[in-house]
């Protein structure tokens, strides 16, 4: 009986260390974490609203549309956008040198006055998404038409992305009327071809690198306000510090083809199904980590309580908050790889049997993995299947995470805390930004829009009815112009 008391004792006291211990870091977590850190800030000078919707209502009337098949382009487009650029900011345009590179891609270098600080770079891409002609009835005014109308301007590239190269520019423009001198070099790169390549942007981020250049930071778009964020019912400002890699894995089954009255038992398309199903069914497991655990720990205040003891103490309950976080396809994808099946392609008639079969199955990478992991994972999972794996030629790693302790998160985060009036966290971009190609010249990359969003509003990025409200313009170049004042004035 000593025995089994001695262990009920024992075991009392493992659950009470083990509540203290729960109960400590749920007291601690998050402890000024939340909000943005308290910085002397430049103070917040008017913007000529009307001025600037006016400017973007130009800028979204100049159909810079990138088509996935790049001869459907208007290269004219690009030329307008650039004369369009140089005219309404002169001032801009003769502080800083500017440089064109093929495609259309542009560089502005501001030079600063001091050579030993390290320069910044500011990112906003030029080109726009198609807009499907099934959907013109929907839109509230014609997608390229700029209208300014119930307090924002309409059209598609109005949020994404002219919408940061006008706010942009105009900050930029309004510093050079002052008189303005940074001491630390600007850089301001706007990709030519963001929504189906990223090849100016990554052209401009290999020019960089043979000059030597290496930036501070860079902040590019890819978060932002989100008024509704669902984890805590309130608005919270998301700060984009890593993003997700890219590869599309590509499955080939060969098998003899013929007629399909008289088929082997297993067809290509039979093999190439199963290898498929394989690789879908041999999926990245998806734990607590990474940015999106930073993200929840970063708002673990403004979590229930019960929420808030689990996220403080992910060390036992790291299954539970994955499991739970994952109960949504939007959740998971911050927790794990993503598998993605997308195209299959077969016989190009129905009674003939295939001699070629291909599958395309899309990837984000989670940072922690690789294109190595993920062709590693794919091949454990065919097996012995006859199938051949390779990955089409966009594959890219995802980036490194950047830090939330340097002078530029502090002050991006300060900036945007006192902006949005909500908690600030850190969190992962799970899409593609040209951002990605500054990863050799810039030591931490940041991605954020200074605008404010509610889950609805997402939606019509790269879909219908998408504007620009004129109190997020405002709000843009306002953050954008101290940003630089704080940073490199």
């Amino acid at each position: 009986m000593s025995v089994v008391r001695n262990v009920a004792l024992g075991a009392a006291v493992v659950v009470i260390g083990v509540a203290g211990v729960v109960g400590v870091r749920t007291a601690l977590v998050g402890n000024g974490q939340a909000q943005g850190p308290k910085l002397a800030l430049p103070p917040a000078e008017p913007v000529d609203v009307e001025g600037a919707a006016k400017h973007l209502s130009q800028a979204v009337q100049i159909e810079t549309v990138s088509h996935q098949d790049a001869s459907e382009n208007d290269p004219k487009a690009w030329d307008a956008l650039h004369a369009f650029l140089a005219a309404t900011y002169p001032r801009f345009h003769a502080a800083a040198q500017r440089e064109e590179l093929a495609g259309g891609t542009l560089i502005y270098t501001w030079k600063g006055s001091d050579p030993a600080a390290a320069p910044i770079i500011l990112m906003a891409h030029q080109d726009v998404v198609p807009v499907a002609p099934e959907t013109l009835g929907a839109w509230k005014a014609p997608p390229f038409s700029g209208a300014i109308k119930d307090g924002a301007v309409w059209g598609r590239g109005s949020i994404d992305d002219k919408g940061s190269l006008v706010a942009l520019m105009e900050a930029l423009e309004s510093l050079a009327a002052k008189g303005f001198t940074p001491k630390r070099t600007i850089i301001l790169v706007s990709g030519a071809d963001e929504e189906v390549s990223g090849s100016g942007a990554q052209a401009a981020g290999a020019l960089l690198k043979a000059r030597g250049v290496h930036a501070e930071w860079a902040l590019d778009e890819g978060s932002a306000v989100v008024m509704d964020m669902p984890l805590v019912g309130k608005p919270v400002t998301l700060i984009g510090v890593a993003e997700k890699g890219y590869a599309t894995l590509r499955v080939t089954a060969k098998a003899a083809g013929g007629h399909s009255s008289a088929p082997p038992k297993d067809t290509g398309a039979v093999t190439l199904s199963r290898a498929v199903i394989a690789i879908n069914d041999h999926a990245f497991p998806v734990k607590f980590q990474g940015p999106f655990a930073q993200m929840l720990k970063a708002l673990a205040p403004q979590l229930p309580f019960v929420a808030k003891m689990a996220v403080a103490n992910d060390w036992l309950f790291g299954p539970l908050l994955a499991s739970q976080a994952s109960a949504t396809p939007q959740g998971a994808a911050g927790l794990h790889t993503t598998t993605a099946p997308t195209m299959l392609q077969g016989s190009p008639k129905e009674n003939v049997l295939p001699t070629t079969s291909i599958a395309r199955i899309n990837y984000r990478i989670l940072p922690g993995d690789t294109t190595d992991t993920v062709m590693a994972r794919a091949k454990a999972a065919v097996g012995k299947l006859p199938v051949d794996l390779s990955f089409e030629r966009m594959a890219s790693n995802p980036s490194p995470v950047s830090s939330t302790g340097s002078e530029a998160y502090k002050t991006i985060a300060a900036l945007a805390g006192e902006m949005s009036g909500a908690p600030v966290a850190p969190s992962l971009v799970t899409g593609a930004t040209d951002s990605r190609h500054m990863i050799e010249v810039a030591k931490d990359i940041y991605r954020f829009q200074p605008i404010r969003f509610s889950m609805h509003d997402i939606e019509m990025i790269h879909g219908i009815n998408e504007h620009m409200t004129l109190t997020n313009l405002e709000a843009m170049v306002q953050f954008y112009r101290r940003l630089v004042v704080k940073t490199a004035g």
